[in-house]
């Protein structure tokens, strides 16, 4: 490829490195901005494209066209798809100013129905207790809260209500707040995590660290707030680390794999056959809850669903058997 890959002109700054910027500039998350130039990178390449002219030519036909080889070549879910989307659709609009029509027409990825893997509670009680630690209390939450991996680790100190026992989720899936219920049962636990927490947040201002991410502008909005102790993260990091975002050391939140580690060593210790990942702590909780007798709506509010029929999978998981009809091998003698 040439010195003109990616888009690059002598007057113009690299396309990569501009799409870079503009998220920035726009705050979103370093998980998306990474996501973004992973399928411009790979749109780019597909067609072996040179240089900016080339990916503005015939935009709309090329983009149907790959979006429909994602589809029915590449097997990719519709979730795989969309974000494929829109990561071309930020490109076009934002970094080459050249807006994609609204009649795209590319074979859509056909959506399959899912029933959620559910454990026991027996099985939740065996895999908790099979572990320790800070992933110990995390997935305690995962499952008495029904959170997202990602909504527990960026808890803040001051938006877990010991008194009111709720949680106040902050920026959820579709960058949205919600409330959910808060384990009375793990108060105790977690009173005596937050003041090892404390600890550590005392020690790093002592030296000339202690400021932890504040989303958006709210860094510039509340000058003081990035070292206060309540927008500190609940589950802080064991180490500090360079943000790549903004240069700063700062400690960030625990790093997922290490919950995923822990629970894999769960799951294998307590012998469960079953695929047991973080979200099916979720998914067991708005289970257990239907089995209580919850109301179906309330349980849509806490798992922050958008649409009810998204929480109503769960219900299908309440028959026993396939759509509850029992076995006619069960009315034979022999």
């Amino acid at each position: 490829m040439s010195n003109d890959k990616f888009g690059i002109n002598s007057d113009k700054p690299k396309l990569l490195d501009e799409l870079h910027n503009v998220m920035r500039r726009r705050h979103y998350s370093i998980h998306t901005e990474r996501s973004y130039a992973d399928w411009i990178k790979r749109y780019i390449h597909y067609y072996h494209m040179q240089n900016r002219q080339e990916l503005v030519e015939n935009k709309n036909r090329k983009v149907e066209d790959y979006l429909s080889y994602l589809a029915v070549h590449g097997n990719v879910a519709p979730a795989t798809q969309n974000q494929a989307l829109n990561a071309l659709v930020f490109l076009y609009r934002h970094i080459l100013q050249a807006p994609l029509g609204d009649d795209l027409q590319a074979e859509r990825a056909t959506k399959k129905t899912r029933i959620p893997v559910v454990m026991t509670r027996e099985e939740v009680a065996q895999v908790i207790a099979a572990m320790d630690g800070v992933p110990h209390l995390i997935v305690k939450l995962l499952y008495g809260s029904g959170l997202r991996m990602a909504e527990v680790l960026r808890l803040r100190i001051q938006e877990v209500d010991f008194s009111m026992k709720q949680l106040t989720v902050r920026g959820g899936k579709g960058d949205k707040d919600r409330v959910t219920t808060f384990p009375a049962s793990v108060i105790p636990m977690l009173t005596n995590h937050l003041r090892r927490v404390k600890l550590i947040h005392e020690n790093d201002l002592k030296l000339g660290y202690g400021e932890v991410y504040l989303p958006h502008a709210l860094a510039r909005k509340y000058k003081n707030a990035a070292r206060e102790w309540g927008w500190q993260y609940f589950f802080p990091s064991s180490q500090r680390s360079v943000d790549p975002l903004s240069g700063m050391t700062r400690r960030h939140h625990v790093d997922p794999s290490v919950v995923n580690k822990a629970i894999k060593r769960a799951v294998r210790l307590v012998g469960i056959d079953k695929r047991i990942t973080a979200h099916t702590f979720r998914h067991s909780f708005a289970t257990h809850l239907l089995q209580r007798g919850t109301d179906i709506r309330t349980i849509q509010a806490l798992l922050g669903h958008n649409d009810v029929k998204t929480t109503e999978i769960y219900t299908h998981l309440l028959r026993q058997g396939g759509q509850g009809v029992i076995s006619p091998l069960d009315d034979l003698e022999v």
